[in-house]
Parts: C-alpha cells; sequence; structure tokens
C-alpha cells in the first residue's frame, strides 16, 4: 500500500488468502487487519471485504514503524555496546587487581626500592645539610644516597649538604615520598 500499488477503493484479498500469502495464522491476518482498520489504512466492510482507505496514512505508518525499528535498533545497539564495555572494564579491574597484587608480593620479597626527588631552586633546605634540618625526624624516610652533579655518595651522613640538581635517594614507608615532598615544597 505504502507503496503506490493500490489506489483508494482498491480491494484486497480476504483474511484468508492474506494469511496464506504471508504465511501467517488467519488470526494475525485479522489482527493485522484490525490494526490497518485502526490507522484509517482499510476498511472492513463486511460483505464487501477490506477497502484500501488511505495510501497517505499508510505511507505514514511505515516511516513511523522505520523510526521506531530505528530507535529500537539505536536501543539495542547502546545496550551492546554498554554490554561489552562492562565487559571490558571487568577485565581492566581484573588486570589492575593482579598488578596490584604482584606489585605487594614484590614489595613483600623487596621492600627496600628506594625513592628519590630531584632538588630544584625553589625548594626548601637548599645549602643546609641532612643533620640542619632534622630529615629523618621531618619524614621518617632514610637517605640511602645522594647524587651530586656525576658522584653518588653512597650512605652520605648526616653532615651531606644539600644543593640544587642533587637527586636524593631514601627508603621508608609507602607514604614517605608524600611526607619528602611536602617537606621540602612546603613553605619556605
Amino acid at each position: 500500500m505504502a507503496g503506490g500499488e493500490y489506489k483508494i477503493g482498491d480491494k484486497i484479498f480476504a483474511r484468508s488468502s492474506l494469511a496464506s500469502q504471508y504465511h501467517v495464522s488467519s488470526e494475525t491476518a485479522r489482527r493485522a487487519i484490525c490494526v490497518l482498520c485502526d490507522m484509517k489504512i482499510v476498511e472492513s466492510i463486511q460483505g464487501v471485504g477490506v477497502v484500501i482507505q488511505s495510501p497517505e496514512n499508510a505511507v505514514m505508518y511505515v516511516r513511523q514503524f522505520d523510526e521506531e525499528y530505528t530507535i529500537s535498533a539505536m536501543k539495542e545497539g547502546l545496550i551492546e555496546a554498554l554490554n561489552e564495555q562492562n565487559q571490558r572494564n571487568n577485565e581492566i579491574k581484573n588486570q589492575l587487581e593482579s598488578l596490584l597484587d604482584t606489585v605487594t608480593r614484590f614489595k613483600a620479597l623487596n621492600p627496600f626500592i628506594p625513592y628519590q626527588i630531584e632538588l630544584t631552586e625553589t625548594m626548601n633546605h637548599i645549602g643546609k645539610n641532612l643533620s640542619e634540618i632534622n630529615f629523618w625526624h621531618n619524614t621518617l624516610a632514610t637517605v640511602i644516597a645522594i647524587r651530586h652533579q656525576e658522584e653518588l655518595a653512597l650512605s652520605p651522613g648526616p653532615y651531606a649538604r644539600l644543593h640544587v640538581g642533587d637527586i636524593i635517594y631514601f627508603i621508608g614507608q609507602e607514604d614517605c615520598i608524600i611526607r619528602v615532598e611536602q617537606f621540602f615544597n612546603g613553605n619556605r
């Protein structure tokens, strides 16, 4: 009808003919005709049969169906994409948990992995030695080495002086890196 093959007043097949043509039950054909009648596309006249009432309404119905199908297809596509994303997120979560477990086990085996910080001209305590600034008392970190230019001083002792560009290597609890950064970057 929406394709223009029928005109107003044309009679279409009876319910039983439509059912066999489209391989559906007579009840399904009857319901389809009722829907078309409700949409004012056809009219079912007793004793005459089913008559075309409005091809324009058929075109509008097809467009509406296409839009609903498109919306439905979009919804299904979005749901499928969300399910795939959830699956990827779960895979990432599992990999992250595995990584954290490996890091925790590695730290338990080797707890002396040093942290480091490079001293810049804007940092506090430049020109002072470790004893003057009470490094351990303020940070709970132990200095194990200081690289000054090309020289690496292992276990530098309390009188090692700090210079711009020095790299301080230290060990401590996981949060000691934060305390050391705050100690050097805090208010002057």
